[in-house]
Order: structure tokens, then sequence, then C-alpha cells
């Protein structure tokens, strides 16, 4: 057997298995207790998308002066905001208070690749499809 030719094939699978590997990212959005209603909706937004893509979302609220009083108010968002994503992912660390800040991770129910591979045919599909006139 040529050993270079084994070096050079074995090269080969190192790469195309690190062409192949998923890295796992956190993607952190942060909120305030008092927030609006139409800032929750962008965040909310945000938060899907990022499940969509097959990231990993830790939401931080952040509490400041007198909210840090009532920290039953953030808790209530927290669970309002995996309520509502319930679908697309689900919770991997309950919320937990450390010092200011109220953290939980939600993470996808798909997995990273399975998002890609679906993200790719649907732009396949789209390009094959012949223009409309």
């Amino acid at each position: 057997m040529d050993y270079g030719k084994f070096k050079y094939e074995s090269a080969l699978k190192a790469r195309e298995a690190r062409k192949n590997q998923v890295n796992t990212v956190i993607k952190e959005m942060k909120l305030r207790p008092k927030i609006d209603p139409h800032d929750y909706e962008t965040k909310k937004g945000h938060v899907v998308r990022f499940l969509k893509e097959g990231d990993k979302v830790k939401i931080t609220i952040m509490f400041r002066g007198r909210e840090q009083s009532r920290p039953e108010l953030g808790f209530r968002l927290l669970q309002r905001l995996a309520e509502d994503v319930a679908d697309l992912g689900y919770v991997e660390t309950t919320p937990k208070q450390d010092g200011r800040n109220m953290t939980m991770v939600i993470g996808p129910v798909k997995k990273k690749a399975e998002a890609r591979a679906e993200r790719e045919a649907a732009r396949v599909a789209r390009t094959a499809m012949p223009e409309q006139d």
C-alpha cells in the first residue's frame, strides 16, 4: 500500500468531517421586566429566528433598582416566552436568579444540521422554479 496515498485519503476524510461538523452556538436575548408589548413581540421574533436556525437561546432579564424586589415579574415573562416558542424549542435550563439578572436557556427542537439542510433544500427549490412572466 502506498503510504502517501493513504495519508492523502485520511486528510480528505478529516477535512470532510470538519466541514460537516456543527458548532453549537448560544445566542443571547436581553429583556427588562417592564417590556412594552411591541418590543416583546420583536424580541420574541428574534428568539424564534434563532431557534429555527438551530441555535440555543439564552434569555436574560436584567433588573434595576426596585425591580429587584419583584423577581416574579421576570419569572412570569420568561414563562410566557417559553410558552410562546414551545413549538420550536424547549426549556433547557429553568429560570434562575443570579444577582441582578435572571436567566433561562431554550434549546431548539430541530438539530442545527437538520435546520441547515432544510434551508438549503428551500433555497435549491426556490432557484429551480422557473420565473413566472
